[in-house]
């Protein structure tokens, strides 16, 4: 199949008319360039940028890993893991990571794939037992590698690189303009690709300051999600143990919502971000892990509860709304005494909010967790089909189905979600028996 084939089938299999300025910049500079530096925002489409070039030079001759992608997190592995999927190449991937069984990684390396996904940690792990060969590796993608870096993963990067000893293609991806390339990249002469300088979501972005008399500025929090009503919002906290407790204080309050951050089981932050995508719940309480490298889309507000340190993570926060030419707003709560980090320029408009906004309302939507996905034959056809037919709920019933590997997640209507687990509680699908609850 011809590169032109190839690009054709990958828009096809996603439902695409077409690439957009980066992309078609990237699939060209990344095929025939050794090095190249991509600089792209958050939710312009970075990953399908690397990952059709990449596509164009595996060789369907070659058995063993042939590319390899290190990012900073797991979900972002998954995510990356679940575009080349839904590309349809007929070439395996293959995620490795922490937080998860190594027994079912080494399984799945006993066969290797053609691309491999992994954080530092892991791939370096795998290296050192020898789970794969790297001498078939011939293009390395660092995805957000200045994230990996402040994450401290530099010792097992270093150590990675190290042992590709055949790579003859190097790109380096990150949302961040002003990045240092690390010595031990090899990369010294890279085509830039610069898609954040001069970009601005002015435009689309509404940027305020809520001021609070309170000091722990939590009930200024709860009156300004009230302002807002019930539309996807994240509520950004520098630090694990603060989005617990500012998520609790919020239930107490009556307002319904989940927390995100790095020191959860990766089951609980599935979990997590799928009932946030399919509107089961509508206000996340997170860290900096979900400022970028998430597949969070439609987000309407970002509250910094607490301001970021630095101006890039301020920007990959906000970049979390106003994407793709939808318009958002970013709201910064601030205590009467406190002032703007230095690196603000411009001051953004104060506002006012009031005081007595009722309640936002439920989300009438449920996540259901089936232990089946992918791997079990399971698709949404069959889910749909069972939850109607069995579960006599209609189809409007039905919101967003996430289907994975091993495990799936269904929104359904909160109302009939007891009716609906009592009639399918012991039935079959497919002729197998799965645990289906709700995902909490």
């Amino acid at each position: 199949m011809q590169k032109g084939d190839n690009n054709q089938q990958v828009l096809t299999s996603l439902n695409m008319t077409a690439w957009n300025d980066m992309q078609v910049k990237a699939h060209d500079t990344i095929q025939h360039q050794k090095e190249t530096l991509l600089l792209a925002p958050t939710g312009s489409g970075k990953t399908l940028a690397y990952l059709v070039p990449i596509l164009n030079i595996l060789k369907e001759t070659q058995i063993g890993v042939q590319a390899l992608v290190l990012v900073p997190s797991r979900e972002l592995a998954l995510q990356i893991e679940d575009v080349w999927k839904k590309m349809s190449t007929g070439y395996k991937v293959n995620t490795v990571y922490g937080g998860h069984l190594l027994q079912t990684e080494l399984q799945n390396l006993s066969e290797p794939p053609a691309l491999l996904v992994g954080t530092p940690g892991r791939v370096a792990d795998h290296l050192t037992r020898g789970s794969f060969s790297p001498n078939g590796i011939h293009t390395l993608v660092l995805d957000e590698f200045d994230k990996s870096l402040a994450l401290g993963f530099e010792k097992e990067m270093s150590f990675i690189l190290n042992e590709l000893r055949q790579v003859n293609k190097r790109v380096l991806v990150s949302a961040t303009a002003a990045v240092e390339i690390p010595e031990f990249t090899r990369v010294t002469k890279p085509v830039v690709l610069d898609f954040i300088t001069g970009h601005t979501t002015e435009e689309s972005l509404e940027l305020k300051i809520v001021r609070s008399e309170d000091k722990d500025k939590l009930e200024t929090l709860g009156q300004l999600i009230c302002y807002l009503g019930a539309e996807p919002t994240i509520i950004f906290c520098n630090y694990r143990e603060a989005t617990e407790r500012t998520s609790h204080a919020l239930q107490e309050l009556g307002i319904e919502n989940a927390y995100f951050h790095g020191g959860l089981e990766q089951i609980e932050r599935e979990q997590t971000l799928a009932r946030f995508r399919n509107g089961s719940v509508q206000f996340l309480v997170a860290t900096d892990l979900a400022a970028r490298g998430l597949d969070i889309p439609q987000v309407r507000n970002i509250i910094h509860y607490h301001m970021p340190t630095t101006q890039e993570e301020f920007i990959h926060r906000n970049g979390r709304t106003a994407r793709m030419n939808a318009t958002g707003n970013a709201y910064i709560i601030l205590h009467n005494d406190d002032t703007l980090p230095e690196y603000f320029i411009d001051i953004p408009e104060q506002v006012e909010i009031p005081t007595d906004s009722p309640l936002p309302a439920h989300t009438p939507w449920t996540t259901l967790y089936i232990s089946g996905g992918k791997k079990d034959k399971l698709n949404k056809v069959d889910i749909v089909g069972f939850f109607c037919k069995i579960g006599g709920i209609e189809k409007s019933d039905i919101g967003l189905i996430d289907v994975k590997d091993y495990i799936s997640y269904v929104a359904v209507k909160r109302d009939g979600v007891r009716i609906l687990l009592q009639k399918i509680g012991h039935e079959k699908m497919k002729g197998q028996k799965y645990k289906i609850a709700i995902a909490r």
